[in-house]
């Protein structure tokens, strides 16, 4: 697996300085000030479907579709930090900015839900009829959620690459060969401890903050994510001494934009049988290409006009015209993004299949019975600690049982290929969501036995735990399929474009957001009427037959994936050889895909 090393800002002191910075001892600040980061983040979207609706009386589509677009925006945005991080500001600065943005953001709802004047009157309906939120109250609101949108999209395409960033000057020291497997490891355990540590702030928001803000005071609930966020950034700005920080190396995204003008500039010119009579240049790509670069494939064979020479390409000084001539490592780096394209896409619908998990199953859960004892009722948006739990749960088996076992039957460092345990994830989401539907079923099944269908306030006679297996199944897939696709995308996209490649990440949840709104407002429009599936009284409504809908959704979804990883190919890289000689080209071993010279990656 291709390991990624982006160039590195040297300072006056040079090497013996930079060997001084990085390593495993920044690691504590930084998952400090991501703990707390994502503790605040947690805390802040938990619970918002209760507050839109409870708060500030929006009707439950309405508010749906509210979280989802801001989910949606929130997972956008990292595209536009990407392109800030990778060249203009770098990712240090690039977190912090995101990050005041987001305290912004928090202090604007923490004050909303202070002031009266900035909420709906409270009601108690039928006596008190709910008035809905005024244009000014959710003007504040929605202004409010858009700075945490955009502070996130400083944050969340910068962090894992930052993190990566810390071990650069330790892969430089081995064999080429002993560094690309070292630097595997790495990344698979670097991912693991990401998505642990994340999980354990996931789950005490899920725990203190819901219960603050359901039994306290909701200025006390969205205050203390609020303080989170400050903590988190004094802590990143301590390690400013220790941290090893990249430069920014120019706009992987404008370099796309030129192969593509310089293909369609000569797209009537015929490509050389030979591919050694394309355009190199390797001092042109030297800062783009640290660990070799990218070799020639036969695919997508259009964009390789961008390397043929023509009269007027080059100056008389040797300089390319780049928006007319590009290398081949600048053709095969937009080949390879090309490349791994429809395997991302089979992602988004994660997104979207667990989009209902904060909106209408919260809405379930309020519903049910939730009492733990005479004295102690469970929030409803704290159901979702059954999520994060089985995640951490399957994070530690899987790294300490299930990769050791894997690895005796596969030879494989990693036990099994990220494609496998993609495909492990997606297969696992359909139950999941397969579970969720059933349960519902079950729940209002048990409304209409005790005639209680055309009382939404009521609680229905059936446990909320009930929802747990679908939260938990929902979680081991995730542990399978997040850190799988992050992976996939770190390893397979361009080394100089590793905050774009996270970007993408979180761009697949932006559009899964998009869709389940979409998805929804389909559904309320194609059933609107007297059988309505979702409405506001969940228990007339028909969630289940949605979840089904969904289900189906998943597994053609799946089927896709399987087509995409067939014909797959991954991207070929040149190595240098212990002595340093890149003037060797050989093309990586496909260990992920195929998982050896004979076995296939999906058996």
């Amino acid at each position: 697996m291709a390991s990624t090393t982006p160039p590195v800002d040297r300072n006056a002191d040079g090497d013996q300085d930079k060997r001084k910075k990085g390593g495993f001892r920044t690691m504590p600040l930084i998952l400090a000030s991501e703990v707390c980061d994502r503790f605040a983040m947690a805390g802040f979207n938990a619970n918002l479907i209760t507050y839109l609706t409870q708060q500030l009386h929006l009707p439950l589509v309405e508010a749906s579709n509210t979280l989802t677009n801001f989910g949606g925006t929130s997972s956008f945005m990292p595209v536009l930090g990407a392109f800030a991080a990778d060249s203009i500001a770098g990712r240090f600065w690039t977190i912090i900015a995101g990050s005041v943005v987001y305290l912004f953001g928090m202090a604007g709802l923490v004050v909303s839900a202070i002031l009266p004047s900035l909420r709906p009157p409270p009601c108690s309906p039928p006596a008190t009829p709910c008035q809905r939120a005024s244009g000014w109250q959710l003007t504040v609101l929605y202004l409010s959620l858009l700075a945490t949108s955009l502070g996130s999209g400083g944050i969340r395409p910068c962090v894992v690459a930052f993190g990566a960033d810390q071990f650069e000057h330790e892969q430089q020291k081995d064999s080429a060969e002993a560094a690309t497997a070292a630097a595997a490891d790495r990344k698979r355990r670097y991912f693991n401890i990401y998505f642990f540590t994340m999980g354990l702030a996931v789950l005490l928001a899920l725990t203190v903050v819901v219960y603050i803000q359901e039994n306290v005071s909701w200025g006390w609930g969205f205050g203390i994510p609020a303080i989170g966020m400050f903590v988190s950034i004094i802590v990143f700005l301590v390690g400013f001494p220790i941290y090893v920080l990249v430069k920014p190396g120019g706009s992987p995204f404008t370099r796309l934009v030129q192969v593509v003008a310089a293909a369609f500039k000569k797209r009537n010119v015929a490509v050389p049988e030979d591919p050694g009579m394309l355009y190199q240049d390797k001092e042109l790509d030297a800062l783009i290409s640290t660990n070799g670069r990218l070799l020639h494939t036969n695919q997508l064979t259009f964009f390789d006009r961008a390397a043929i020479v023509t009269p007027g390409d080059i100056s008389p000084s040797g300089e390319p015209d780049l928006w007319r001539l590009s290398t081949v490592h600048r053709v095969e780096e937009l080949k390879s993004i090309v490349r791994l394209l429809p395997i991302w896409s089979a992602g988004i619908m994660l997104s979207t299949a667990g989009s209902h998990n904060y909106t209408f199953t919260i809405m379930q859960a309020q519903t049910m019975d939730r009492n733990m004892g005479p004295h102690f009722q469970l929030p409803a948006a704290s159901l979702s600690i059954f999520s994060t739990g089985a995640m951490l749960i399957t994070l530690a088996f899987y790294d300490r049982a299930f990769v050791p076992l894997a690895r005796r039957v596969t030879g494989l460092p990693s036990g099994i290929t990220y494609f496998q345990r993609m495909g492990i994830g997606l297969a696992i989401s359909v139950l999941s969501v397969g579970a969720a539907a059933l349960v519902e079923t079950k729940r209002r099944d048990a409304a209409a036995r005790h005639g209680l269908v055309d009382d939404p306030t009521a609680v229905v006679p059936i446990s909320v735990f009930w929802l747990v297996p679908q939260f938990a199944v929902h979680g081991i897939g995730d542990a399978f399929s997040s850190v799988a696709f992050m992976e996939f995308l770190y390893d397979q996209a361009p080394e100089s474009m590793r905050s774009s490649a996270v970007a993408l990440f979180w761009l697949g949840g932006a559009i899964g957001s998009y869709m389940g709104t979409v998805l929804v407002t389909v559904v309320q429009r194609a059933t609107r009427g007297p059988g309505e599936w979702l409405q506001d009284n969940i228990n007339r409504g028909r969630i289940d037959n949605y979840y089904w809908l969904v289900t189906c959704i998943m597994l053609i979804n799946f089927a896709y994936f399987v087509v995409c990883f067939h014909f797959y190919t991954m991207k070929p890289l040149e190595v240098a050889d212990e002595h340093g000689d890149r003037d060797k080209e050989c093309e990586l071993s496909s260990l992920q895909k195929n998982g050896g010279a004979t076995a296939n990656g999906m058996v």
